[in-house]
Formats: C-alpha cells, sequence, structure tokens
C-alpha cells in the first residue's frame, strides 16, 4: 500500500495541475468574459477530452506493456514497444489534427451550441486545436517514466507549465484583451512547454531508453502487443467520453445558463475524483510490475489495500463537495447569476454523493488492463456510458425531471458497471492473477 500511494501522490498532484489549463481558462474567462464565453470554453473543454483521450488511451495502453517489459527486465523488448507506439500515436495524432479541423462546422453542429455561443466556442477551438500534438507527447513520455517508477518528473513538467499557463492567461486575458482565443493560446503554449520538456529530459537523463534504428524494425508480435492493449484501451477511453460528449449536446439544449452551469460543475467534478483516478492509474502500473515479475501476493495485497485506500478518499470528498457546492461554484460565476449557480450546485450535490462509485470502476478499470484483460475494461466503460447516455435522454424527457434527469443518469451507470466488474472479478479471479496464464507469459 505504502509503494502504491508513494508512486501515486505526484501522478495525482500532476494530473491536478493538468486539470488547470482549462480550469483556469474556464474561471477567468467566466469571472471576465460572462456566461456566454464560460459556457464556450466549458463545452469545448468536453470535446478536447474526449479527442485527446483517444491518444490518452494509446498511451495508458502502450505503458501497460512497457510496464511488464520493465517488470521482466526486457530492455530490448521494452525499446521495441517504445518505437512501435511512438509511431503509431504519431500517425493518429496527425490524422486526429487534420480531421478535427476540417470537420469543426460539422461538430459544432452535431453539439447543438445555441447561436450565441457558437462564435467563441469557434474562436476558441481553432486555437486549442493547435495542441493536440503537445498533448501526445507529454501523454507518451508521462507513461514512459511511469512505467520505469518515475512519477515525480512529469508532476515537475506539468507545475511549471500549468504556473505559465495561468500567468499567460491573465495577461492574454485581461492585459491584451484577446477574449477567448486569448485563452486558449495561453494553454496551448503551456502544453508546448511541458511537452517538448519532458521529451528533453527523457532523452538527457534515460540513456537505457534511448533507442537505435534496430529498435524501429517494427515486428508483428510487438505490434500485436501493443494494440491488443493501447488500442482497447484507447476504446475505452474514447467510448467513456463520446458518451460524455453526447451527454454534453444534450446539456446544450437546455440553453446557455445549463451549459455554464454544468461547464463549471464539470470542473469541479474533475477536481474531485481525479485523484482517485490517478490511484487506479497507478494501481495498474503497480498490478502490471508485479504482473510481469510473477508476484501474485503482492497483487492481491494491492488489491485490497487499493480498495480500501480510495473508498475512504470517495467518502471523504463526498461530504466536502456537498458542504461546500455553493462556494466552489462561485468561484466561476458571478453571484447575480442566481440560476447557473443553483443548477450547478444541484449537479455537484447529486454527482458528490456517489464518488465512491466511480473510485472503484477505475479500480476495475486499471486491474482489467494490467492483467491482460483490457477487453473488460471495455465492457465497464459501455455499460456505465450507455447507460448514463440513455437515461439521460429518457430521464430529461419526463417534465418530472428534466435536466436533473441527466445529473442521475451517471451514478445509476457508476453503479451498474461496478457490479459487473465485481461479479467477473469474483467468477475469474483465480484465472485473471495466474500470470502463467496471460499473454506474456514466457
Amino acid at each position: 500500500m505504502r509503494t502504491m500511494l508513494r508512486f501515486a501522490f505526484p501522478m495525482i498532484l500532476g494530473n491536478l495541475l493538468q486539470q488547470c489549463y482549462n480550469v483556469a481558462d474556464t474561471l477567468i474567462v467566466g469571472r471576465f468574459l460572462g456566461p456566454d464565453a464560460l459556457a464556450a470554453v466549458g463545452s469545448a473543454f468536453t470535446l478536447m477530452t474526449f479527442l485527446t483521450s483517444i491518444l490518452l488511451g494509446l498511451c495508458m495502453g502502450s505503458g501497460t506493456v512497457f510496464s511488464i517489459r520493465f517488470g521482466q527486465r526486457d530492455t530490448e523488448g521494452l525499446k521495441q514497444g517504445m518505437c512501435t507506439s511512438f509511431l503509431l500515436i504519431t500517425l493518429l495524432t496527425v490524422l486526429l489534427n487534420a480531421a478535427v479541423f476540417i470537420g469543426l462546422d460539422w461538430i459544432l453542429l452535431f453539439l447543438r451550441v445555441p447561436d450565441e455561443v457558437s462564435g467563441l466556442m469557434r474562436e476558441y477551438l481553432i486555437v486549442i486545436f493547435c495542441g493536440i500534438a503537445a498533448t501526445f507527447l507529454y501523454n507518451y513520455f508521462a507513461s514512459l517514466l511511469r512505467a520505469v517508477g518515475n512519477s515525480a518528473v512529469p508532476l515537475l513538467f506539468l507545475a511549471v507549465s500549468a504556473v505559465l499557463n495561468i500567468v499567460l492567461d491573465l495577461w492574454f486575458v485581461l492585459g491584451l484583451n484577446r477574449g477567448v482565443a486569448g485563452a486558449a493560446e495561453a494553454t496551448v503554449i503551456s502544453q508546448y512547454v511541458s511537452g517538448l520538456g519532458i521529451v528533453i529530459y527523457t532523452w538527457l537523463r534515460y540513456p537505457m531508453l534511448r533507442v537505435s534504428r534496430r529498435h524501429f524494425r517494427i515486428r508483428r508480435t510487438s505490434i500485436r502487443e501493443i494494440v491488443g492493449f493501447s488500442v482497447l484501451t484507447c476504446v475505452q477511453q474514447s467510448v467513456m467520453n463520446f458518451g460524455i460528449l453526447m451527454v454534453q449536446g444534450l446539456v446544450n439544449s437546455f440553453g446557455p445558463a445549463v451549459m455554464a452551469a454544468f461547464a463549471a460543475a464539470v470542473k469541479i467534478d474533475a477536481f474531485a475524483y481525479m485523484p482517485v483516478q490517478d490511484f487506479g492509474n497507478a494501481f495498474s502500473t503497480f498490478i502490471a510490475q508485479n504482473y510481469g515479475a510473477k508476484q501474485e501476493g503482492r497483487i492481491r495485497a494491492g488489491l485490497k489495500g487499493g480498495a480500501a485506500a480510495v473508498v475512504a478518499f470517495c467518502l471523504v470528498v463526498s461530504i466536502l463537495i456537498w458542504l461546500f457546492a455553493r462556494p466552489l461554484m462561485l468561484l466561476f460565476v458571478d453571484a447575480g447569476e442566481t440560476a447557473i449557480v443553483a443548477e450547478g450546485v444541484r449537479y455537484l450535490r447529486i454527482e458528490g454523493s456517489f464518488y465512491w462509485g466511480i473510485g472503484c470502476l477505475f479500480l476495475l478499470y486499471g486491474l482489467y488492463r494490467a492483467l491482460g484483460r483490457p477487453g473488460m475494461s471495455v465492457v465497464l466503460t459501455v455499460i456505465s456510458l450507455g447507460t448514463r447516455v440513455i437515461l439521460a435522454y429518457l430521464l430529461s424527457a419526463v417534465p418530472l425531471f428534466g435536466v436533473t434527469g441527466i445529473w442521475w443518469s451517471v451514478p445509476i451507470g457508476w453503479a451498474l458497471a461496478d457490479v459487473t466488474g465485481l461479479a467477473y472479478l469474483k467468477w475469474k479471479k483465480a484465472d485473471i492473477l495466474d500470470s502463467s496464464k496471460g499473454r506474456f507469459a514466457p
């Protein structure tokens, strides 16, 4: 347990800092440019989360392969996997960048963005799309460093870029009057600082990770391993965030006030449960390394300790969110916007009461990814998000529920996925934990 927490802590701080990119935009835009700008930036955040989740899923899946190879002390296999995954994700990054620029108008139509918000959102997105490559670089090399046991350095680069982002946000928005485009420009510049910085650090400080020409000779076995983990993890991440994107479109149909409330509340929500998401990623690395090293006893101990830590943390955070929902909303929205504040508070108190559900789900995602069954993570994501999307559309159409039905659909989806994941673990536990039966067995 001590090992997992020590490894997870820098990751938790790092991703909280990463959230600061868009939160700084949202907070400064909401306070100084008004509710319509807040709605535009908030909706853009949901879209960017979906797009970058594709790259993040590939990096996380690759990181699992790196962790297992590191646990096996197979340096050549690690370098082979590094080159294979880097080339694949680079190609996807280029294609993704081209697709979003070409399809921007269609994207705004799909999200049902109101006319009073669409111009601002388009202005923000045109700039923010330029940072997709930086997001790939940072997450790829952060996953690589974490796989070899270094979760502190990614935190350092994020800390520098997060502070830079806030400074540039204030300068571009307030000093230069650049509006929402200025907020996006600050974010993109900061993303490239962290992305390029971590690349240079890894090359200089980790000679053992430097690859040569022979490692770029892609082998079928290496492609199969990377694709087996990365694609399914990517599908899991993208399905999860595509469901959220569909819900965002439904939220947008209720108008700018509900959009603004959702935009602010989601940022608070992300900060609240981000630590358990990162603990789940650290948990996955811990399990994968011990799976590669055939340490079944440590895997079982990690399961018990991880579950206890996540549930305890979630209960504490739930209480805090319930008590301070209104003051937290007022960080983003002027007190005079009573309808926006009230809707945001309602969202936070509903979601915040059930953080234990998402906490357990993150552990299950990490467990199945680490033990060579990323397909099960996809199944759980489909159950969670499928339930959420279907119930959101059904309940919101009932006058008794309205937009509140969207909020209630989320914890119901979490609970159903948790029940499914735990039932499968109980049924297949002996086979799942037996490393001699996994795809990485000698």
